[in-house]
């Protein structure tokens, strides 16, 4: 077990998290108003209850990513895996509360994200935080400073003619002391806030009165896997990182593998 008195440091880093700087890529940033309570993310949200409460059918615009300094290191490569994490994790929460449209059918309303920041991890200091875990266990991580990722992000809701439903700007880094799992893949954090990121999105995108529902069958996000990852979680438990390979989003087909197209890009306002 690690020692108590790293818990009042946690909760010190944990109380850090800010919203990220707004990017300019939403349609409006009018009306957000930073959530509190979000321990470890910084968040601020903007919802039209009356608005969401007419939609039932969704459409999904594939996520993009910002043209800013925070993004440009990333690879070819590094920009698809990403994205396509953030368009699964995105298409999961969703389909559990709306209905999926397919990109040119008929829908209530459009959602659309944008990866603005990416913080690589530490390859090797991840390597050592994994070490300290296997001997000296506990439900707290050991993570060298400075060497931490992190993710930030922005989505919305528009309705069909344009109006905006919802909104929220979304930032979060890894802890040194914590449960964000070390990786040697410099994405490791940024891939696993996906799913927190996507979460609030979906949640930031559902009326207060809208009622939980069955999942869809067959499962409309089916072409970026299972929903349940049991082999990142076998990974995670036997090495104490955490493993892309095993935990991501299944890539699209062979050949996109084999020749990566551009992600998409937005270029940074001006």
């Amino acid at each position: 077990m690690k020692p108590i008195f790293l818990l009042p440091l946690l909760l010190t880093l944990a109380a850090c998290a800010t919203p990220a700087r707004q990017s300019g890529q939403l349609s409006s940033y009018d009306g957000l108003t930073v959530k509190p309570g979000a321990v470890r993310t910084g968040v601020a949200v903007r919802q039209d209850a009356a608005g969401l409460a007419a939609v039932r059918r969704v459409a999904l615009e594939p996520t993009r990513l910002a043209d800013a300094p925070q993004t440009a290191w990333l690879s070819p490569e590094e920009r698809m895996l990403l994205l396509r994490e953030v368009d699964a994790q995105l298409c999961f929460e969703l389909t559990e509360r709306y209905d999926l449209a397919p990109a040119t059918g008929p829908a209530d309303a459009r959602v659309r994200a944008v990866v603005t920041r990416v913080a690589p991890t530490g390859r090797v200091g991840s390597v050592a935080s994994a070490a300290a875990g296997f001997f000296i266990p506990g439900p707290l991580g050991l993570r060298a400073p400075g060497t931490t990722g992190g993710l930030s992000a922005e989505a919305e809701m528009l309705s069909m003619d344009g109006k905006q439903l919802a909104a929220l700007t979304w930032n979060r880094d890894a802890q040194p002391i914590g449960t964000d799992n070390p990786s040697l893949n410099r994405l490791g954090d940024a891939l696993q806030f996906a799913e927190p990121f996507a979460d609030m999105a979906a949640a930031a995108m559902t009326p207060p009165e809208m009622k939980a529902r069955p999942l869809p069958q067959p499962d409309p996000c089916a072409e970026y896997g299972s929903r349940l990852r049991v082999e990142g979680w076998a990974a995670q438990f036997a090495t104490g990182l955490y493993v892309p390979q095993m935990s991501g989003a299944k890539a699209a087909d062979a050949n996109a593998q084999q020749a990566p197209e551009p992600a998409l890009v937005v270029p940074a306002p001006r």
